[in-house]
């Protein structure tokens, strides 16, 4: 059974930095394409970054280019999202995404910024 697990989140200040996980089981984490998406009150879900199977290559929102980096370690099945000079309208659940064959997503970790 996959399971997509995100931790992380929290309240924090403006201007501060938090750092979002994402634990994968049940599945061959390494073939999957990693994602970050988002989704604020009232609004459409979103992409954030994504990033390859190898983790070479990395793809991100105009709206978060030079504050956040994804990165991953396919040895410990973990995807990672840095986040950093967050702003209130980073406010969000952030979900985790995980594409191969399929599509899995995880529950979500609600990341607020506010002061």
């Amino acid at each position: 059974q996959v399971q997509l697990v995100e931790s992380g989140g929290g309240l924090v200040q403006p201007g501060g930095s938090l750092r979002l996980s994402c634990a994968a089981s049940g599945m061959s984490f390494s073939y999957y394409v990693m994602s970050w998406y988002r989704q604020a009150p009232g609004k459409e879900r979103e992409l954030v970054a994504n990033i390859t199977s190898g983790g070479i290559i990395t793809n991100y929102a105009d709206s978060v280019k030079g504050r956040f980096t994804i990165s991953r370690d396919n040895a410990k099945n973990t995807l990672f999202l840095q986040m950093n000079s967050l702003k209130p309208e980073d406010t969000a659940v952030y979900y985790c995404s995980a594409v191969w064959l399929m599509t899995y997503w995880g529950q979500g970790t609600q990341v607020t910024v506010s002061s």
